[in-house]
């Protein structure tokens, strides 16, 4: 059933956007892409990304704290992890061959569980620009946030232009 905002009953929305680009080290280390609390283009309703966070911990600054980069699932069920990936353009012989992204469950090792992935890819390049989008289903529940997390193969670092990463949780059945 929909409600007025053509949401369904009993879904949970968090809804992130990140349009400052930043520099990703290139290496088989992935790093976790950080999103600013309350953007324009953020929808954020069930509070799944909070400068407090609900373990108490409070992000000062959103562009260096990679905590910045958790969405906390608000309810425990069947979640959507959706996420747009855009990558400058490998130039020269020497750019990278492969842009790599991955889901994650706790990235930061603050739950008995952490560092569990799902979906990771790896990409080879494409002629023309480099945009991306994934998706992935996978149980969520509160107290273990989860984060979309990028590398490359590049020699020097090359920068995340844009990236995009939403949870659509429905109730479990």
């Amino acid at each position: 059933m929909a409600t007025d905002s053509g949401v369904e009953a009993g879904v949970q929305v968090c809804s992130l956007k990140v349009d400052t680009p930043r520099l990703i080290s290139p290496g088989t280390t992935y790093t976790m892409v950080r999103f600013p609390f309350g953007a324009a283009e953020s929808t954020d309703r069930f509070q799944m990304h909070q400068a407090v966070q609900p373990d108490g911990y409070v992000v000062s600054d959103w562009a260096t704290d990679d905590r910045s980069g958790l969405i906390w699932p608000s309810k425990a069920g069947w979640g959507h992890l959706h996420a747009m990936i855009q990558w400058e353009s490998a130039s020269g012989a020497a750019g990278y061959t492969e842009l790599r992204d991955q889901y994650v469950r706790d990235p930061l090792g603050l739950t008995p569980n952490p560092n569990d992935t799902t979906a990771t890819e790896h990409r080879t390049p494409t002629p023309g620009g480099q945009f991306y989008v994934k998706n992935h289903g996978i149980f969520v529940t509160p107290g273990t946030p989860v984060a979309l997390r990028v590398t490359h193969n590049d020699a020097i670092p090359r920068l995340l232009t844009l990236a995009e990463f939403k949870l659509v949780i429905h109730d479990a059945v």
